[in-house]
């Protein structure tokens, strides 16, 4: 029975509930009129809001620059109605200085809503407000390069390009002498020349022409600042990291294997990686950066500290006591809290730190214990620590002897320049250390080691590193913006770079011809006008 009267009670159950289904439909389909309805509106409301707001932003940023002649809010009301949204501005404002003009602008459009007003809203309307502003701002600009020998060749000719445009285009938009601009080429150290060189108080000044590098202490990454009466050494003028032979026997000190290696000192001589104060002469900046050569190690932390020190106020009397800064920046560096001046640092490089190398005291400057022949050139030192009387020891016949070897025309007792002039460090400590004091292989090497760590110490790149960083972070901290610039550099050295940046997009990542590209946007990234909200 039931399945007999199963599809009667279907078709009855059926045409009962049609009125209700219909009923059902009409509703879901007038909610999906309304919900399409509301949508066109808001996008015609965000099509709108977004058509008005980058209008004000081009308008404010056009009457904003200061090279524009006529009055800024003529500029934005006549932009606003060439884009048709003259009923749309509401407000515009002014305020001018004397390097400063700041445009702000606000808009309302209606968007007349077709659809909202089924569900009680009859005006949505659209606002949008910008604001611009440009002032020509003190600008302190330290450029620190690497001009260590692994930049030679394609390197450092497409820096100099780069560079160059750089120095065109930062100078281009400075028409008030506001813009001062300094250098630090670095390599291994950084040669600061012989009159900023002479500011400071510095000992054992080996007297050697056109090497004026200084041997930062630890302590001089303390702080932003660089002391000019702290005691602090020149870099000698020595080759302490060429090697020698060991060999058992003599090696002439005219052999290739015992004079000194020019590309090897940390402080190569040079009149054009130096240090160059705060000018705004680009013609004479841009002759200096093509004069530039590559040679030497790379110590990043000594360019960057060079590079935050031309921009520390402590600085100002040192700097203006050499001369050679303009009158019109007698008064710089600012103050750190000036609200008026912007300081920033360009630090590249192609490399990472390579360990320094610092000659000791007691063995840059002074009476060494090593003599020379007049006759014929040949060497003797004396070692005190030997049993009286055979206390010299004669390095070509092998020998012991009471007195400086002496071929007949006289000895002179040489100065620890006039032996590093001559002859590489690592020869004077075989030749005349290891093959003196020792009796075999082992305490031979002994020897050689112990007069190795007498004459110089070596700085971890660890160390570098970390130095590196605290300089960084001071230098932000009392808000110097960093630029950094990895060019071909190794990962260790781009890290470093990055870090050391002031923010991701201040980082540049560049290989052959991108360092223009990488010098062209922070100099644009300097120039250009800047929305304030």
């Amino acid at each position: 029975m039931v399945r007999a009267n199963s599809p009667r009670l279907l078709t009855r159950f059926g045409k009962s509930e049609d009125g209700s289904l219909t009923v059902f439909a009409l509703c879901l389909f007038f909610l999906m009129i309304i919900m399409a309805g509301i949508a066109i509106d808001v996008t015609r409301y965000e099509t709108t809001r977004t058509a008005l707001q980058n209008t004000l932003d081009r308008c404010t940023l056009m009457a904003a620059a200061l090279d524009q002649r006529l009055p800024a809010e003529d500029v934005v009301r006549d932009c606003v109605a060439k884009n048709g949204m003259t009923d749309q501005l509401e407000d515009v404002q002014v305020l001018m200085g004397a390097n400063l003009r700041q445009v702000s602008a606000r808009g309302r459009a209606d968007t007349n809503p077709l659809f909202l007003h089924m569900i009680g809203i009859n005006e949505m309307d659209a606002f949008a407000g910008s604001a611009a502003e440009q002032a020509i701002t003190n600008i302190e600009l330290s450029m620190v390069l690497d001009v260590s020998g692994s930049m030679a060749g394609t390197k450092i000719a497409n820096l100099k390009l780069a560079a160059s445009d750089f120095v065109d285009t930062v100078f281009a938009a400075d028409r008030d002498n506001r813009l001062s601009v300094s250098m630090v080429p670095y390599n291994g150290q950084v040669n600061l020349g012989p009159t900023l060189r002479s500011q400071y108080n510095v000992t054992d000044n080996h007297g050697v022409a056109d090497v004026n590098c200084i041997d930062l202490p630890g302590s001089a990454f303390h702080g932003t600042d660089m002391s000019t009466t702290a005691a602090m050494p020149m870099t000698a003028d020595a080759d302490s990291y060429s090697t020698t032979s060991k060999i058992t026997g003599y090696m002439a000190p005219t052999d290739g294997g015992a004079v000194p290696n020019a590309l090897n000192k940390w402080c190569p001589a040079s009149t054009a990686n130096i240090v160059r104060l705060p000018g705004n002469n680009p013609t004479a900046l841009k002759a200096q950066i093509n004069g530039l050569t590559a040679i030497g190690a790379t110590s990043i932390n000594a360019g960057l500290k060079w590079g935050v020190t031309l921009l520390d106020p402590a600085s100002r009397p040192a700097m203006a006591a050499t001369g050679l800064v303009p009158a019109v920046f007698a008064d710089r560096p600012f103050a750190y809290d000036d609200a008026n001046v912007m300081k920033i640092i360009v630090l590249m490089t192609d490399g990472q730190h390579f360990a320094e190398e610092r000659m000791n005291a007691g063995y840059r400057t002074g009476t060494s214990p090593i003599w020379r022949s007049a006759g014929d050139g040949n060497y003797s030192i004396r070692h005190s620590s030997r049993a009286a009387p055979n206390q010299y020891w004669v390095p070509h016949l092998g020998t012991w002897q009471a007195a400086a070897w002496d071929s007949g025309s006289g000895t002179t007792q040489l100065s620890w320049q006039q032996v590093w002039a001559a002859q590489r460090v690592t020869y004077v400590a075989w030749q005349m250390y290891g093959r003196a004091l020792g009796t075999d292989s082992t305490t031979r090497n002994n020897a050689y080691n112990a007069a190795m760590t007498a004459f110089r110490t070596q700085t971890a790149t660890t160390t570098m590193d970390a130095q590196l960083q605290a300089i960084c972070n001071m230098a932000k901290g009392q808000n110097v913006i960093i630029y950094g610039i990895a060019f071909e550099a190794p990962a260790g050295g781009q890290a470093q770079i990055e870090q050391c940046a002031s923010s991701p997009s201040h980082y540049f990542n560049a290989s052959g011809l991108e360092i223009a590209t990488a010098f062209n946007a922070i100099a644009n990234n300097i120039t250009q006008l800047k929305l304030t909200q």
